[in-house]
């Protein structure tokens, strides 16, 4: 009995350490720079609340700035791959500020979902501090875990007034249901899927919170072929969220996959320019920018 409990322990803790690298997979190495997209940039440097010292980059709109967006990227690598999602934004007249959460990148620490949680909250908190934007045009947009992230300090954060509107892509609805669904994926893993996905906590899932994002404006994006995180987790978001908010599904697109399309870039400008130019509570228009 005592070796079979040992080995249940061994497993359970296996199994408690292969969830988290559900979450977090990151690299150190810096595999690209914004130069790369014939993009203006600065390195910056910013501390966690715990005393981290955390690193991203700076995009500075070509001309005039139409407004600024703290991008959250998934949960591989860091900020040098991530950045081939949205090389697009600053080119399309929007400042970018693109974080890496702690042991991402050059940012100091270990990953966790708590601590990344606290991040975001001081990107945030970075952004709005610069003296060379305007601090009532922010957009925060996340993609995969980013998406999921956001979600939450969206919810909560003091910052909330400065928020024009909220864009989460291939987004998860919840940590313990992503992590069961992946379980179920491996054979090794399938018969443990239900007693090793209770292991995660869904404190911070934002279908627990995604309704307390109104009345700031939420655009959900997923694609109809997304093997990573699955459509039905974006339709769990959009039914979850209160008003105002849209859902836009493109049937052919795979995982972050759906800004590869002129098409939806431009869509997303339009989208972006209504809630940033116009008065809050007024009809969305883009005449003012």
């Amino acid at each position: 009995m005592p070796r079979l409990l040992l080995s249940l322990v061994l497993a359970s803790a296996l199994g408690v350490a292969g969830c988290t690298n559900l979450f977090f997979q990151p690299h150190r190495i810096q595999v690209v720079t914004p130069d790369r997209f014939e993009l203006e940039y600065d390195g910056v440097f910013f501390d966690s609340s715990d005393g981290l010292r955390l690193y991203g980059w700076w995009l500075p709109a070509q001309g005039e700035a139409i407004g600024s967006v703290l991008v959250l990227h998934g949960n591989a690598e860091n900020i040098s791959t991530h950045i081939g999602s949205v090389y697009w934004l600053p080119k399309r007249g929007f400042n970018v500020f693109l974080p890496d959460y702690r042991g991402y990148g050059a940012s100091q620490g270990t990953p966790s979902i708590e601590g990344a949680l606290s991040d975001v909250e001081s990107a945030l908190s970075t952004l709005l501090g610069r003296t060379d934007i305007d601090p009532n045009k922010v957009i925060v947009y996340g993609q995969s875990l980013g998406g999921s992230l956001a979600i939450y300090v969206t919810a909560h954060t003091p910052h909330r007034a400065h928020i024009r509107a909220l864009v989460v892509e291939s987004a998860f609805s919840s940590y313990r249901e992503i992590a069961r669904e992946k379980l179920a994926g491996l054979w090794l893993t399938w018969p443990l899927q239900y007693p090793l996905s209770w292991t995660i906590s869904d404190a911070y899932s934002p279908i627990r919170t995604i309704d307390s994002v109104s009345p700031i404006p939420l655009l959900v994006v997923h694609g109809g072929r997304d093997m990573i995180v699955p459509l039905h987790h974006g339709e769990r978001l959009f039914e979850a969220a209160a008003e105002p908010k849209e859902l836009w599904i493109n049937p052919e697109a795979g995982h972050i996959e759906i800004f590869r399309s002129e098409s939806y870039r431009d869509r997303l400008v339009e989208y972006l320019k209504q809630r940033l130019c116009t008065p809050r509570g007024s009809e969305a228009s883009a005449d003012a920018c």
